[in-house]
């Protein structure tokens, strides 16, 4: 595997995240400290090519069920978040002395979907992580389950991965898996399943091909890494899933030699502020625009006016992060809007010289203004 494309990109990758998976670190509820002891060497060979890595670990749940002796993985929140809370200390205990072995050091870091939606929460995690990484100590990141409510959940570690790539503007996301790519169709089951090698565009065919492949021991299947890999390349950055069961799968990664799946990246790198905006954010409501406004705001980067509104839904404030979606429900993408959801019913589909006549006040022309918004659709997207 050795496109022109993926050269230039692998070459000049300095900062990356890699993402470790349940089915890759675990066997029989145990982690498997043979692989751990693996990566950990071939994350000590990147950082001796000046590489700076970012790990994303699964695994806790594993670790405390054979800790404390239970037969299977219990079904309930809270028992389920007990058992990954004992897990988690023996999970970054086995990383650091994998690394340590190398000369390495590791910081445990553990986060839920609500430090990165804060803003000032979200930029101290980034300025964290930046010191982390220029100490050379390799941050060992995985989900604060103790803590974490459903709403304040990231579901998986693929999307956190996602996130977290985007946290720290890095260039590349490496995604481990015990099956090593996205096929046509489950390798585990089918015998002609077709490995896909690079993904362009993320249409429904990609989503339907991943949601049939699901995972046995994580929160996520492949469904999870195609929603990681639509925002990555949505921001510009590059994503590859491959096996993390095959001897030196990140240094043949970093040589461009390697079998698995490449999601090319969607235009140019995107800032940290608009990936905040557009991929980390929930969105708190959605706004309906025509075809002249999707025109305006897609294609030519404008600002989204009242005129092209035609529909509001929920009732979010203004700042909120709120959708913007076509006549046909395509998503296309997010901002924080200028007013909120009653005041933008009395305005939608006017001039913005009408503005003050309806609400007897105006505080901006635009809904939302262009640097306070994200383009997340892929041109067909937005085309359909």
């Amino acid at each position: 595997m050795n496109t022109d494309l993926q050269f230039s990109v692998l070459s000049t990758c300095q900062r990356i995240v890699v993402k470790v998976g349940s089915g890759v670190l675990t066997r029989k509820n145990s982690l498997n400290i043979d692989v751990i002891n693996s990566i950990a060497r071939q994350i000590s060979v990147l950082h001796d090519r000046g590489k700076e890595v970012i790990l994303v670990s699964s695994g806790a749940m594993a670790a405390g069920v054979k800790k404390i002796g239970l037969k299977e993985r219990p079904s309930e929140t809270p028992k389920r978040q007990a058992v990954s809370a004992i897990g988690q200390a023996d999970l970054i205990r086995e990383w650091e002395k994998a690394m340590e072995h190398w000369g390495r050091k590791v910081a445990q870091i553990l986060l839920t979907r609500g430090d990165l939606c804060d803003r000032v929460r979200y930029l101290n995690a980034r300025n964290t992580l930046n010191t982390l990484l220029e100490w050379q100590v390799v941050p060992v990141i995985n989900e604060n389950d103790t803590v974490a409510v459903k709403s304040l959940q990231f579901g998986d570690n693929d999307n956190m991965g996602a996130m977290i790539t985007m946290l720290l503007g890095a260039d590349l996301m490496i995604n481990l898996t015990d099956i090593g790519g996205l096929y046509n169709k489950d390798p585990r089951i089918h015998e002609d399943a077709q490995l896909i090698r690079q993904v362009t565009a993320m249409g429904s065919d990609i989503e339907a091909m991943a949601g049939e492949i699901a995972g046995p021991l994580g929160t996520g299947g492949m469904g999870t890494k195609i929603s990681a890999a639509r925002k990555l390349t949505s921001a510009g950055i590059p994503m590859i899933i491959a096996c993390g069961l095959e001897q030196d799968i990140l240094i043949k990664i970093a040589d461009n030699n390697y079998t698995g799946t490449y999601f090319v990246p969607n235009g140019q790198k995107a800032s940290s502020r608009k990936n905040w905006i557009g991929l980390t954010l929930q969105a708190k409501g959605r706004i309906t625009i025509d075809k002249g406004a999707q025109k305006a705001v897609v294609e030519q980067g404008k600002s989204l006016l009242p005129s092209g509104i035609i529909r509001v839904e929920d009732n979010f404030d203004l700042g909120d992060p709120v959708e913007f979606i076509t006549e046909d429900n395509v998503v296309l993408g997010m901002g924080l809007v200028n007013y909120n959801a009653s005041d933008i019913l009395k305005i939608m589909g006017c001039k913005t010289s009408q503005i003050k006549e309806r609400l007897g006040f105006r505080s901006y022309d635009e809904v939302i203004h262009r640097d306070n918004l994200m383009i997340t659709a892929y041109p067909d997207d937005a085309r359909s």
